[in-house]
């Protein structure tokens, strides 16, 4: 298989639904959650979360299950408050092809149809507040900030769609790697610590358009020139961001 082969995997027989849906959010919640200020949620005043609460299911999944069905009907948004989520658009033949990875703080759901553009996957325990579209529209009506909002996530998931396509048709191995690196670094809470990366070596491949030996090598090799370090737990710590950079960008690292 070459590097411009996508590792395609085979959708498992088991059923791979599995929600456990709670209560309502209660305002207080919403008022104290880690997450508001990198969510949608941050563009609602105290004084009137408690509308927001009221809209908000809270969910979990479990690890290895869908929650978003890619052709199902678009009833709901997501936003990921704990846990990490695959991304992938499936083949008739059943395999399927992994677009991208999201993690807390991360809104799933702004589809331009009436359906889902793309399957949604627990990689460990997720939970999510789930709100129903219908009911969301309700609330842009009295909070403009909050469609505003939800266009700039909107456009944030084109220019990654974008960025996705210069990756895999433009960029070496390393440069990939490198993207990669720097995007989840981005993603985490605190960059300059370790870097939690909880996908799989098959599932970076997939992402990146090469093999899992690619992605070992290009890791390896990124080790022993310094640019990273390998942590506990599968988890990475950039230590040339710099050079990192100059790498992803195309330049000699």
């Amino acid at each position: 298989m070459s590097d411009q082969t996508t590792c395609l995997h085979q959708r498992e027989s088991r059923p791979r639904r599995l929600i456990l849906a709670g209560a309502h959010r209660q305002p207080g919640y919403c008022l104290t959650c880690g997450i508001r200020a990198q969510s949608v949620c941050s563009v609602i005043d105290d004084d009137d979360i408690a509308r927001l609460a009221e809209v908000a299911v809270e969910t979990l999944v479990l690890p290895g299950r869908t929650f978003i069905e890619e052709g199902t009907a678009a009833t709901d948004f997501y936003n990921i408050t704990s846990g990490n989520v695959k991304l992938f658009k499936a083949l008739p033949d059943g395999r399927r092809q992994i677009m991208g990875f999201a993690t807390t703080g991360h809104f799933l759901g702004l589809a331009v149809s009436d359906q889902y553009a793309f399957g949604a996957e627990a990689m460990d325990t997720v939970r999510l507040c789930r709100f129903s579209r219908a009911r969301m529209r309700q609330l842009m009506d009295d909070f403009p900030r909050l469609e505003r909002r939800l266009l700039a996530e909107a456009s944030n998931e084109l220019v990654a769609a974008q960025n996705q396509m210069l990756l895999l048709g433009r960029k070496t191995a390393r440069e990939r790697v490198a993207s990669f690196l720097l995007d989840r670094m981005r993603d985490a809470t605190d960059p300059s610590q370790d870097v939690p990366l909880p996908m799989t070596r098959s599932d970076m491949a997939d992402y990146l358009g090469l093999t899992i030996e690619t992605v070992s090598r290009t890791l390896s090799w990124m080790r022993a020139e310094r640019l990273i370090a390998i942590g506990r737990g599968h988890t990475v710590r950039v230590t040339a961001s710099e050079r990192l950079e100059t790498l992803a960008a195309g330049e000699a690292a």
